[in-house]
């Protein structure tokens, strides 16, 4: 970043801009990812048609719709200009899954991350253990404490590089009965484990409860 920008008098002190068209492609990621925080992760498991599993954690990712309840992973290809395992192994099946990482996952979840060949069994090098899906031929992980079965509804490219914007539906929800209340997540109970700049990650900190403001105005639309 060079240009720097007064910003308002209640703020004080200056604001830097950075330019995206101007900037390398690994500087803008770099900026991004510590800016855009913090990211859930999704632990996603493939497979490669033969039977062989894929293990991957991908952070940029988002739920998108709820009917059908929708969600979305975005990867880029490997410097080498090929298909990410998971990407291939996506377009090959049709299905994925999608396993939520706890605290006590992260070490595992780190392994995954690993740049393994192709067809290298990454529940084995994590010591996670493979759940068999009911709607899906991917598997499940089993420590995750929320899993989704997934099944493509899309993969659209996006920019230069290019990304991948992958758009599952999602079949089937499991989750541990020790995370639920009342039919949903209870976040102090799931331990989330979120994803920020560089190498560093984030537990859950405090929460607090902020109700939507209701508009007292009459007569609008």
């Amino acid at each position: 970043m060079t240009e720097r920008r007064p910003i308002a008098a209640v703020r004080g002190g200056m604001i830097r801009t950075l330019d995206p068209a101007h900037r390398p492609a690994r500087e803008i990621y770099a900026f991004m990812i510590s800016a855009i925080v913090p990211r859930p992760i999704a632990l996603t498991s493939t497979t490669d048609g033969a039977g062989g599993h894929n293990l991957a954690p991908f952070s940029f990712f988002m739920g998108v719709a709820s009917a059908p309840p929708t969600l979305a992973i975005s990867l880029v290809r490997r410097r080498t200009g090929d298909k990410k395992d998971t990407l291939r192994n996506i377009e090959t099946t049709g299905d994925f899954t999608v396993n939520m990482v706890s605290e006590d996952m992260a070490e595992a979840m780190n392994l995954t991350a690993m740049d393994a060949p192709y067809g290298e069994d990454e529940f084995a090098l994590a010591g996670l253990t493979p759940l068999a899906s009911e709607r899906v031929a991917a598997p499940r992980v089993a420590e995750a404490p929320v899993q989704m079965e997934c099944r493509l509804e899309r993969v659209i490219e996006v920019g230069t590089q290019p990304a991948h914007l992958i758009l599952g539906e999602v079949l089937l929800f499991h989750a541990r009965e020790d995370v639920l209340t009342e039919g949903t997540i209870d976040v102090s109970r799931l331990r989330p484990l979120s994803r920020l700049g560089g190498a560093d990650y984030a537990r859950a900190g405090e929460v607090f409860t902020l109700p939507r403001p209701v508009s007292q105005r009459k007569g609008g639309p």
